[in-house]
């Protein structure tokens, strides 16, 4: 197998982008990753999203946007795996380019949520579950993750307030992200008094619905000459699966999807959570940071409150987490997140974050999640 590189990537800011239709919002991403790698074409194009058919009522978006962007006859498709569609189609393109079967591919992933009311987004959300057994009972996502948050703090003594340091860090770091959703950072006064969605899962505890598209180009390491730019290589594809409903797995307060994942992502890439400088893990919930931050290793069962109450999550931090402000304060175009949490490592490791910029940073790892556990995709990159 090959060892993979990104030469390119693209992001459009997250908002509510009435003026532009889903196909010019993938577009503006992928062509903005082209012209950063200097390419003006590809193998294939493969595309992450989850809800475009009912949300947008258009479907087969791989010949929709490669038509659209000037790339005809090119293989191309459509990817979807919930909250974990973009980094699924970025694993594909991976496997395409390390196999030795495709030589660039561009991999592309979008959402367009707010031009549907958002009660029919709150559904749409809810068929990444059980459809018999949570999704058909009325349970939303938001219950969901109230339900495995109330259980946790029960299990290991934390408080509600002992979340708040996972959302201030997120907005912060937003603050000075001009792709961000969010601008402006908060205190933990104003985490502690926002207004309780499903309790114990207040407004700040949950990560925004949003308009975004992100893109990158990949090419066989091999072939990437010597530029201003560190390499970075993707050292590391794992993906694994748990059931889809809560209620059948024996841990449900243990993302084991996301510890096998992580595991195969150390065991492909030669690296430990200790080799790891940060990571971009998926807070669409406060209660889903933590449990991320333990099943890969960087805390122990009970504990991912601790590392962020210690600081540890902080840039400058043990292992900073959010770096460009997460779904939280970034956003959460769902298709689309995965994609941009690694196109959000690319850019720390060629050291072009702004004023998000961690220093000496050479390996990162993101983790995207989809449904409320049952897909989780993980990614270690590095200049290493």
């Amino acid at each position: 197998m090959r060892e993979v590189a990104v030469i390119g990537i693209g992001q459009t800011v997250i908002d509510e982008h009435w003026d532009k239709s889903l196909k010019e919002l993938a577009g503006e991403a992928i062509i903005d990753a082209m012209r950063d790698a200097g390419r003006d074409y590809a193998d294939a194009v493969y595309v992450g999203n989850m809800m475009s058919g009912s949300a947008n009522h258009q479907q087969h978006l791989g010949a929709y946007l490669s038509d659209w962007v000037g790339l005809h006859f090119t293989e191309a498709m459509k990817i979807e795996a919930a909250c974990g569609s973009g980094s699924s189609a970025f694993r594909q393109g991976v496997m395409a380019v390390a196999s030795g079967e495709m030589d660039c591919v561009i991999v592309s992933a979008v959402e367009k949520m707010t031009d549907s009311p958002l009660p029919e987004i709150t559904s749409e959300l809810a068929t990444a579950a059980d459809a018999d057994y949570e999704a058909g009972m009325g349970v939303s996502f938001v219950a969901l993750n109230a339900f495995i948050m109330n259980r946790y703090m029960h299990e290991y003594g934390w408080k509600k307030e002992d979340f708040a340091p996972f959302s201030v860090n997120a907005h912060a770091n937003g603050a000075k992200n001009p792709k961000a959703r969010f601008q402006s950072p908060i205190t933990v006064e104003a985490y502690t008094k926002a207004g309780m969605i499903c309790p114990p899962i207040n407004l700040l505890d949950a990560s925004p619905v949003g308009d975004g598209a992100a893109a990158a180009v990949l090419v066989p390491a091999e072939s990437v000459k010597l530029s201003r730019r560190p390499m970075v290589r993707v050292a590391a594809s794992a993906a694994a699966t748990d059931s889809i409903g809560i209620h059948d797995r024996r841990k449900p307060l243990w993302l084991t999807a996301a510890e096998l994942s992580s595991k195969q992502a150390y065991k492909q890439s030669g690296f430990s959570p200790k080799d790891i400088d940060f990571f971009e893990s998926h807070d669409a919930f406060t209660i889903m940071a933590a449990l991320s931050l333990e099943a890969a290793g960087f805390a122990e069962p009970g504990q991912g409150p601790r590392l962020a109450n210690d600081g540890d999550i902080f840039p400058g931090g043990k292992i900073p987490v959010a770096t460009r402000g997460g779904l939280k304060a970034r956003g959460h175009p769902v298709g689309a997140t995965g994609l941009y949490q690694i196109t959000e490592v690319v850019q720390q490791l060629w050291g072009e974050a702004g004023e998000n910029q961690l220093d000496g940073v050479k390996t990162g790892m993101s983790q995207n999640i989809g449904g409320s556990g049952s897909n989780i995709i993980t990614h270690i990159l590095s200049t290493r």
